[in-house]
């Protein structure tokens, strides 16, 4: 089955959008995590967004060290290829989102600045580690419970009568 050029073009536009949907991730992601830091967002330590989201950098960081070429790139480009388009020099959406994440430099400068952005991201997770605790603090760490913080005002309860145990009694009185 052989696809028309208006739809490899489709395709290759889809591709730039998640592509560009991914930087976005990995960059807002990280001044995201900073901003939590400072104003205390329960959410930005979900295990589960901190964990994708070094796996992101750390992808883009091994391809930059191993000089590989991202494999959205390389599809998006031999699709574009395949429709009889050789350059960038397309649709609205293409001719945009390129200008904002291709950039021309030499390769040890991308290497250089995605190392350096991995190192952000590990340093963020050193300072807002990630937490499964409803909490929000570091799954290891000690705190107590909104509920039980001032545990002297909690009513004493009295040994009945009866000899038995954690009974109400009249008079519930606090020790203190």
């Amino acid at each position: 089955m052989t696809l028309s050029p208006t739809w490899l073009l489709l395709a290759a536009d889809g591709l730039l959008i998640i592509h560009t949907l991914f930087i976005a991730f990995v960059v807002f992601g990280l001044v995201l995590v900073v901003a939590g830091l400072f104003r205390n967002w329960h959410w930005v330590r979900n295990p589960w967004f901190r964990f994708i989201h070094l796996g992101a950098i750390g992808i883009v960081v091994i391809q930059a060290w191993l000089n590989i070429i991202c494999p959205l790139t390389i599809w998006e480009n031999n699709l574009r290829e395949k429709a009889g388009e050789a350059t960038y020099a397309g649709s609205f959406i293409q001719h945009w989102l390129h200008k904002v994440i291709f950039y021309q430099a030499e390769a040890w400068v991308f290497t250089l600045i995605y190392t350096a952005f991995g190192a952000l991201v590990v340093l963020a997770w050193y300072l807002a580690p990630p937490s499964s605790r409803a909490d929000g603090n570091p799954v290891g760490t000690a705190s107590v419970s909104p509920s039980i913080k001032n545990i002297s005002s909690f009513p004493r309860r009295r040994r009945s009568s009866t000899g038995t145990c954690c009974q109400r009694t009249k008079g519930w009185k606090s020790s203190e």
